[in-house]
């Protein structure tokens, strides 16, 4: 883990599970990706997705970008929606998302719980709802099709502001030379390889990845959940403004009073390392 002045875990670096069978897994999702890369015809957006020069699409469960409340992530065509739903399906994303939330529930427990309580929470309110694992506490995923996957400097600014994401590294590449994972804020630049996997609160920090060389390939997994799922699931499943219109003064500023301690709360559930050792 990455700790703070405060002894508190702002990162992991998960890496991977030992398993004779790993890279195997690892190689097939990569290849799955470049395989499925070649026959989605992406949107605009999905080219032009403010990362990189690479396609992105986003699958699961969200809330916001106009959304009048949460559903399933609309996709261009019925076709590529069941590429998406067979790509997931297959071992190495499953177990990929087996894996992240593992090290997410051990390292950040309390905020683990927020987010499995917020996910089945709305899948209670509308069944509907497609989850992308059964067992997975991230509500939302995005598979960047590379195949040279390097991101700019950003933030992700719609996911939770204490929350997590997942970052999962695939391709082919050497990662001493490129594919890196800078984090900005802490002055860190971290050897990446293929298949390992790193957690950080990715609205918080900035982050961005090293060039890869000439003729190789970098995809990522990535997973996540965005922030206006948990406000909704707060409202008693209204949108902010619904919330408004309808609340008594004693509920307004009740609500105010949180969003005031929103923030205080949330960094309350970052994990003191020492705690964890002693758990």
């Amino acid at each position: 883990p990455i700790l703070n002045s405060q002894d508190r875990v702002v990162a992991v670096l998960a890496g991977q599970p030992q398993g004779s069978n790993w890279e195997g897994l690892m190689s097939e999702g990569a290849n799955r990706i470049a395989r499925d890369r070649d026959r989605i015809h992406f949107t605009d957006k999905q080219l032009n997705n403010g990362r990189g020069k690479f396609p992105a699409i986003s699958v699961g469960v969200s809330y916001g970008g106009g959304r009048r409340q949460p559903g399933n992530v609309a996709q261009s065509s019925a076709a590529v929606l069941t590429l998406l739903t067979a790509l997931l399906a297959v071992q190495c994303f499953q177990s990929l998302s087996d894996f992240a939330n593992v090290i997410f529930q051990a390292y950040a427990p309390q905020t683990y719980g927020h987010y499995w309580d917020c996910l089945r929470s709305l899948c209670k309110w509308n069944p509907r709802l497609r989850r992308n694992f059964e067992k997975s506490a991230f509500a939302s995923c995005t598979i960047n099709f590379g195949p040279f996957t390097v991101c700019r400097p950003h933030t992700d600014r719609h996911n939770l502001s204490f929350g997590w994401c997942s970052i999962t590294a695939l391709g082919t590449f050497n990662p001493d030379k490129g594919g890196h994972l800078i984090l900005w804020d802490l002055g860190l630049i971290i050897r990446f390889p293929p298949g390992s996997t790193i957690l950080i609160p990715s609205a918080l920090l900035t982050h961005s990845n090293v060039p890869i060389q000439e003729n190789e390939t970098r995809y990522s997994f990535v997973q996540y959940s965005a922030a206006g799922l948990f406000r909704w699931v707060y409202n008693g499943f209204k949108s902010d403004a619904d919330f408004e219109a309808t609340a008594t003064p004693a509920q307004s500023a009740k609500r105010e009073e949180d969003r005031q301690n929103r923030w205080k709360s949330g960094a309350g559930m970052f994990s003191k390392w020492s705690d964890l050792q002693r758990a």
